[in-house]
Parts: structure tokens; C-alpha cells; sequence
């Protein structure tokens, strides 16, 4: 069992950045590869980004490459998203993640997510 507290949500004007955190508690949290994804009002739930269980293999959508960045600390049991150059279309509930593989589309365990909102 994996639990998953998200943080750093918030308002930002385009442009701006933001640094999303997710704390996990359990056992064992290098074996899973921890991911993001995102729900924006009246949409489906889309995969954002995931990174393997020691940081050497990163996956990001196509609609944030070159502008996210996630990252973990195994010490720490903690995995981090780092956004920058937000569009106002980034706006979304943001989810934290934990899967087997890094080829995660149905991960089994989710945080309570966390709201970020870009302004025009």
C-alpha cells in the first residue's frame, strides 16, 4: 500500500511556474514508478508525466514536453513536477501517482490531487 499527499498547487499567471510535490508513505517507494496526471474541468483525466522507480527513465505528454520536468528523491519518498512557461490550458486538478511500470495508464494508487490554475 501506497498513500500519496499532494502540495504546491495554486493561481499563476501564464507564463509563471509552479513546483508540484507528492509525499509517499509506505514501503519500498523506489520500486514504484510515480507519475502525474491531470483533470481540467468537463475533460477526461490525462496522463501528464511518470518517472521510473530510480529517475533514469522520464515519459512526459506531448503537450508538456520541454516546459515540465518531474523528478523524485528516493530519501526522501517524495516526487516532484516542476512547470514552467504555464498556459492558461494547464489548468487542471493534478494527481499523484504510483504504478508497477512506468508504462502506467491505470496506476492503482492516486492522491486527492491538488488544483493548479493559470490566469490569461
Amino acid at each position: 500500500q501506497v498513500q500519496l499527499v499532494e502540495s504546491g498547487g495554486g493561481l499563476v499567471q501564464a507564463g509563471g511556474s509552479l513546483r508540484l510535490s507528492c509525499a509517499a508513505s509506505g514501503r519500498f517507494f523506489r520500486n514504484y514508478a510515480m507519475g502525474w496526471f491531470r483533470q481540467a474541468p468537463g475533460k477526461e483525466r490525462e496522463f501528464v508525466a511518470t518517472i521510473s522507480g530510480l529517475g533514469t527513465v522520464t515519459n512526459y505528454a506531448d503537450s508538456v514536453k520541454g516546459r515540465f520536468t518531474v523528478s523524485r528523491d528516493n530519501a526522501k519518498n517524495t516526487v516532484y513536477l516542476q512547470m514552467n512557461g504555464l498556459k492558461p490550458e494547464d489548468t487542471a486538478v493534478y494527481y499523484c501517482t504510483a504504478d508497477y511500470t512506468i508504462a502506467t495508464i491505470n496506476p492503482p494508487y492516486w492522491g486527492q490531487g491538488t488544483q493548479v490554475t493559470v490566469s490569461s
